[in-house]
């Protein structure tokens, strides 16, 4: 664990309880006077803390100092049409590692209506990354309705289709279809997008074509 995080951090007193009692005092077995280093994931400030007080359910931590120190994502933000939310919640971890700082789902004319986005947990699920790789910004994920609403808000919006361009230039935003891909009206809404493609003529899943798509243009 690369820090603590603690919406509050940067106040002069937290006070610690449930998993992340557990994990210091169980687990870590941190003791009194003990440092740590804690974020918020919004202000970029990394806060150290000395452990003060432990009880048997809550500890006290004391703050230190505060240093500006900053691990961001990039700027690729992904349109991605909804899939199996167990299959996003594997998939977003490694998104959050590669730098991806934004992610906006809609469903598409193939996603299966009855996949609900759960931003509560795949909003844990980006915190314990960004404890684990030390990226100290959260990614900002939201849902829209469908890809009429993503062309009204969005523009440049590039499209990962089969013949498209291998050159990507300067590409930043960019749609990626569900399983089955995207439909022939949904092509023809699209047919003034710029188009990137791969190498590869094999078919990929949309969360392999996701991964694909934040490695090749962040790292």
């Amino acid at each position: 664990m690369q820090f603590l995080y603690e919406p509050e951090a940067g106040a002069s007193q937290l006070h610690i309880t449930g998993e992340h009692h557990r994990y210091l005092f169980k687990v870590r077995r941190f003791g009194i006077g003990a440092q740590l280093s804690v974020r918020n994931l919004r202000d970029g400030m990394r806060y150290r803390y000395r452990i003060a007080a432990i009880g048997k359910r809550e500890a006290t931590l004391e703050l230190v100092d505060a240093v500006q120190e900053e691990r961001r994502g990039g700027n690729l933000h992904l349109i991605w049409c909804m899939i199996d939310p167990k299959t996003i919640e594997k998939t977003l971890p490694m998104l959050n590692q590669l730098g991806v700082v934004k992610i906006t789902f809609i469903y598409c004319e193939r996603s299966q209506k009855n996949f609900r986005a759960d931003f509560t947990r795949w909003e844990k699920i980006l915190v314990n990354s960004c404890q684990q790789c030390g990226r100290t910004d959260l990614m900002e994920l939201e849902l829209v309705e469908g890809l009429d609403a993503a062309l009204q808000w969005y523009e440049e919006i590039a499209v990962l289709d089969f013949g498209g361009e291998t050159a990507w230039g300067s590409v930043h935003r960019v749609l990626v279809g569900c399983e089955g891909g995207l439909s022939e009206s949904e092509r023809q809404k699209l047919q003034n997008s710029y188009k990137i493609g791969l190498k590869s003529d094999l078919i990929l899943k949309s969360e392999t074509a996701a991964v694909t798509i934040a490695a090749k243009l962040l790292i």
